[in-house]
């Protein structure tokens, strides 16, 4: 071979070389990139499941605690009950029903009294399985009596 097909050989293997270079410079910095976004799509990722914990977590305490006021208040109408069962029939000296005394027991403002009183209606209305009339009546009477002390 000559000298020039040598040159020219070799030209053309240092442009393959050199378009082999500038490829390889390119995929590089695609695969840079690439790192890149994946990074921050991971970062964002780990963010967005940090706050789906976070927000479970205080869901979960918001349970515990509704729970804990279900279970109160379940607590509560077990012992009206058993108080009603056992003293249905006495009577108190001013002639009511001992068990009204007991249906707002611990109650000590206005807005108690109010609460207190929705939940009894919606337990003991008449409609209900559990209603009664004369319960309701007591019921009414006591709410009566506590309004006028609290100023309602």
């Amino acid at each position: 071979m000559t000298l020039d097909e040598e040159r020219i050989v070799l030209e053309e293997e240092r442009a393959a070389l050199e378009d082999a270079k500038r490829q390889l410079e390119r995929d590089k910095q695609e695969l840079e990139r690439r790192v890149v976004f994946e990074e921050k799509r991971l970062e964002q990722q780990q963010q967005l499941f940090d706050m789906k914990v976070k927000i479970l977590e205080e869901e979960l305490v918001k349970l515990a605690e509704d729970k804990k006021k279900v279970e109160q208040q379940r607590e509560f109408y077990y012992r009206v009950k058993d108080f009603q069962e056992e003293n249905y029939y006495q009577e108190n000296s001013d002639g009511s029903d001992a068990k009204s005394d007991m249906f707002f027991a611990g109650v000590g403002s206005r807005i108690a009294l109010r609460k207190r009183y929705r939940n009894l209606i919606k337990i003991y209305h008449p409609d209900n399985i559990d209603g009664d009339n004369n319960t309701i009546q007591e019921i009414n009477k006591e709410y009566d009596r506590l309004r006028k002390v609290y100023g309602i």
